[in-house]
C-alpha cells in the first residue's frame, strides 16, 4: 500500500488549480462530526460538496421518510463568514439531491425527478446548472444517452467531462452498480458498468471519482466484510489505467450506513455521511425521562444522518 500512497501523492500537481487550503482547520485523524459550520442538525443531512475555490457548500436536506429532500447552500464573504444554509436558488419544488461540482466549479450537477414539463414528477435523471456571473442558471436536463427511463443518481464529474453516476440498468453487473458515461467530441457516449474490481455481486452506489480518475470511493452493501447497511471503499488504478480490487475503508465505517463520499479539490479532507447514532437501547440503572427521550431523538445523533469529515491522507494510510 505504500506504493499506493506514493501514486497519490505524485499526482498532486494535478489538483492545485484548486486553492481550497485554509478553508477550514486541519481535519481530523478520525471520523468526526463536521462541526466547522452548522449544518448538522436533528434532521437528515447528507450528499456534502465544498466548490473547488472553497466559497460554496451544496448539500442535502432529506424528509424524515425520504418522499422529498431538497438541496442547501451557503456562501463565504469575503471576510469569511458564512452565510445561514438557505434551499439552492434552483431547488425547492421537487426532490433534488447529490450535488456535485465540476472540477472548474462553473456547473454544479445532481439528480432530480423534476418534470421535463408541466408539473408532475418522473424517475430521477441526472441534471446540470450553470454558473453565470456569480448566479446559477436553470438546470438542463442532461438528456439521452446519460438519462433513460429508469433512475439515475450521484453523479461525478471529472477533468477530462467524463461523468460516473449510480443505475440499475439491465446490463448492470449485479443489482446496482455505478456506471461511466465518456465525454467525447462534445457529447456523452452510452454509459457502461465498470469492471468487477469496482461493482460486485451485490450493491454498489453513491461514488466520487477524484478529477483525475485515479481513485473511486463508493459505497457497497452486501459484500462479506461489510460491517452494517453499507460501508465506504476505495480503488485505484494502477499504472496501466485499470481499476484495482476495492479495499473496505475501514477506519471510516461503522455497523450503520455509511455513504455519500466526497473529497475536497485540494485533496486534504474526506467528506461523507453516516446514519450512526448515540442512542440508548435500554436504561437499565434509571428509567428515561420523556424530557430524556426528546432531546436525544431530536439531537444530531439521532441515526437520521449527518455530515462527518476525516483527514483524507489517514484514511489512505489505514490501507496499510
Amino acid at each position: 500500500m505504500k506504493k499506493t500512497i506514493t501514486i497519490l501523492s505524485f499526482l498532486l500537481p494535478a489538483w492545485l488549480f484548486a486553492q481550497t487550503n485554509g478553508i477550514f482547520k486541519t481535519p481530523p485523524a478520525t471520523v468526526s462530526l463536521f462541526n466547522e459550520i452548522d449544518i448538522n442538525t436533528g434532521l437528515r443531512e447528507r450528499d456534502f460538496a465544498l466548490s473547488p475555490d472553497g466559497s460554496e457548500i451544496f448539500y442535502t436536506l432529506q424528509s424524515p421518510q425520504g418522499n422529498f429532500q431538497t438541496i442547501l447552500y451557503l456562501t463565504k464573504d469575503s471576510k469569511g463568514k458564512w452565510s445561514e444554509p438557505e434551499i439552492a436558488p434552483f431547488a425547492g419544488k421537487y426532490s433534488d439531491l447529490e450535488p456535485a461540482f465540476t472540477p472548474d466549479g462553473k456547473k454544479l450537477f445532481f439528480a432530480s425527478n423534476r418534470p421535463l414539463m408541466g408539473q408532475n414528477t418522473k424517475d430521477f435523471d441526472i441534471w446540470c446548472v450553470e454558473k453565470k456571473e456569480n448566479k446559477w442558471g436553470k438546470p438542463i436536463n442532461l438528456g439521452e444517452p446519460v438519462n433513460t427511463s429508469t433512475d439515475e443518481f450521484y453523479p461525478s464529474v471529472t477533468l477530462s467531462g467524463n461523468l460516473y453516476f449510480t443505475a440499475a440498468y439491465n446490463n448492470a453487473v449485479s443489482k446496482e452498480d455505478i456506471y461511466l458515461a465518456v465525454f467525447e467530441k462534445g457529447k456523452y457516449n452510452t454509459p457502461v458498468p465498470l469492471d468487477t474490481a469496482v461493482n460486485s455481486t451485490t450493491y454498489e452506489f453513491n461514488a466520487f471519482v477524484s478529477p483525475d480518475e485515479q481513485f473511486i470511493i463508493f459505497t457497497s452493501y452486501g459484500r462479506t466484510d461489510d460491517k452494517g447497511r453499507g460501508d465506504l471503499y476505495i480503488s485505484m488504478k494502477d499504472s496501466g489505467g485499470k481499476w484495482q480490487p476495492a479495499k473496505n475503508l475501514a477506519l471510516l465505517n461503522s455497523e450503520k450506513m455509511d455513504y455519500c463520499p466526497f473529497v475536497s479539490f485540494d485533496r486534504k479532507k474526506l467528506f461523507f455521511t453516516s446514519e450512526r447514532h448515540a442512542l440508548k437501547g435500554s436504561y437499565p440503572d434509571k428509567p428515561a425521562t420523556f424530557d430524556e427521550l426528546v432531546a436525544n431523538y431530536s439531537g444530531s445523533l439521532n441515526g437520521g444522518g449527518n455530515i462527518y469529515w476525516i483527514s483524507f491522507d489517514e484514511a489512505i494510510k489505514s490501507l496499510n
